[in-house]
């Protein structure tokens, strides 16, 4: 068996569920901390599974640079490397070499592309981003895509779109299955209602384990994010994952939640974190701000996070602005936990009925 969704209550368009993987369960709806070079930035792993999660992210084309699926294979594989038990789901590496690459090259066998680290050069296609991800273990696999940049004309999407479909069957005809792993397809078209529902067809006619809506948070705004995914949503099945790539602040999730998406990831949390921002349930926190100098109140009263346990909104303003890095520890350690109480009380609302 490949991994095994299962819906265990709805609120409207809204649902709770249980993904069963070969390394642990997965509570949906479920935010996924990044950790895209085998690390969740100034976070430790331990701290990161106190907080909630259940599922983190690593990155296929990061790994593939340094230190290479390879030698994380030699070593164990990525969940053994980075002292992980439980399910590590990675991203194909097409958006890193979108937006990392300066010079790229796309055909229909892949991409060329030089190394943002030492500019060597390298070639990615969907045969080579399965074999990598299948050197690291991943627990969910994604297919190699295309990321479309935002803006782009409807033909340019279209013909973007109907390459990752082409590459999404290649993608999946090179995975290996294993019990309890899975891959998943993505959805792309841009905000075109019917190029996402195209895209959706394409990838149900192939079959995937999960399907992820990618290509947006790119740039598009709050509206048309919801308005793409109020057309694409319904024309993937309800009886497997739905996870949308890259997303995002915590409205932008609440919403996509309402509209029945269950798995998300945003490198905001330990970004914010590290850049003095945190998120609280009065809004966001700028620490820096002098107002701050001598508040011993916590981050969050509501939070019961270590950070706001043990720690005054004046200690926090002096780490930052002294550059400690605990500093960005702890505030980051404070964002990861906001981002799973937010997950846990929307699967609470769903259970109950009252998610409007």
């Amino acid at each position: 068996m490949t991994v095994n969704y299962k819906v265990t209550a709805q609120c409207r368009q809204a649902r709770c569920g249980v993904l069963h993987t070969a390394h642990g369960d997965i509570q949906t709806p479920a935010f996924m901390p990044v950790g895209t070079a085998a690390t969740v930035k100034a976070m430790k792993l331990e701290d990161v599974k106190a907080s909630g999660a259940d599922i983190i992210l690593g990155n296929t084309y990061h790994l593939m640079l340094r230190p290479t699926a390879q030698r994380i294979a030699k070593l164990g594989g990525l969940r053994s490397f980075m002292n992980w038990n439980g399910p590590v789901l990675t991203d194909s590496g097409g958006f890193q070499v979108m937006s990392l690459s300066k010079i790229r090259q796309l055909d229909e066998t892949g991409v060329t592309f030089r190394s943002h680290i030492d500019g060597s050069k390298h070639h990615l296609t969907p045969e080579k981003s399965m074999e990598i991800q299948h050197l690291l273990d991943s627990t969910i696999t994604m297919a190699f895509d295309e990321c479309t940049p935002y803006p782009a004309t409807y033909e340019e999407v279209k013909t973007s779109m109907e390459l990752s479909m082409r590459w999404a069957k290649r993608s999946k005809d090179a995975y290996q299955k294993r019990n309890g792993y899975g891959l998943f397809g993505i959805v792309q078209g841009g905000v075109h209602a019917d190029l996402r529902q195209e895209s959706a067809k394409a990838l149900l006619d192939i079959g995937f384990d999960g399907y992820a809506i990618g290509g947006l948070a790119v740039g598009e705004g709050q509206k048309l994010m919801f308005d793409t995914l109020d057309v694409t949503v319904p024309y993937l099945p309800e009886h497997k994952p739905r996870y949308l790539m890259g997303v995002g602040k915590p409205d932008d999730i609440i919403g996509a939640v309402k509209r029945g998406v269950d798995m998300f990831d945003c490198v905001l949390p330990t970004r914010s974190g590290r850049n003095g921002q945190a998120f609280t349930s009065h809004g966001t926190v700028n620490i820096r701000n002098s107002k701050y100098a001598e508040d011993l109140n916590p981050l969050d009263q509501a939070c019961e996070c270590p950070t706001c346990s043990n720690h005054s909104l004046a200690y926090l303003h002096h780490l930052v602005k002294a550059k400690e890095i605990l500093g960005a520890m702890l505030m980051t350690q404070h964002n990861i936990y906001y981002y799973q109480k937010l997950m846990k009380d929307l699967r609470q609302q769903i259970h109950q009925g009252t998610l409007y």
